[in-house]
């Protein structure tokens, strides 16, 4: 497993229009991709900060979804929203799962 944690910097107000945002994401999503899961936090301070974790089953995987042209098409209206809500640029960190543990 590979994840990545996605940390974008809101405009004031921008918080309300999260939702639209993720569903915007959601809509891009096509089946092999190799996503597994994703999750998203909003970190209270100025500015809010939006984080998003999201989880593969491989680096390999995440990289050729990056790469797939048809998604990058159905990207530019959410990108062109990211452009709105965000105050700056997003910010990528890549991480190796060492474990997942389930609870419950």
């Amino acid at each position: 497993m590979w994840a990545q944690l996605i940390t974008a910097p809101l405009k004031p107000g921008a918080e309300d229009r999260i939702p639209e945002l993720l569903d915007g994401l959601h809509g891009t999503e096509r089946p092999g991709s190799g996503l597994i899961r994703s999750s998203a936090f909003l970190e209270d301070g100025e500015p809010k900060l939006l984080r998003i974790l999201v989880v593969f089953e491989s680096e390999e995987k995440a990289r050729a979804r990056e790469a797939d042209e048809g998604r990058n098409a159905d990207l530019v209206p959410v990108r062109a929203l990211m452009g709105e809500l965000f105050a700056g640029p997003p910010s990528f960190n890549d991480l190796g799962v060492v474990r997942e543990t389930p609870y419950g």
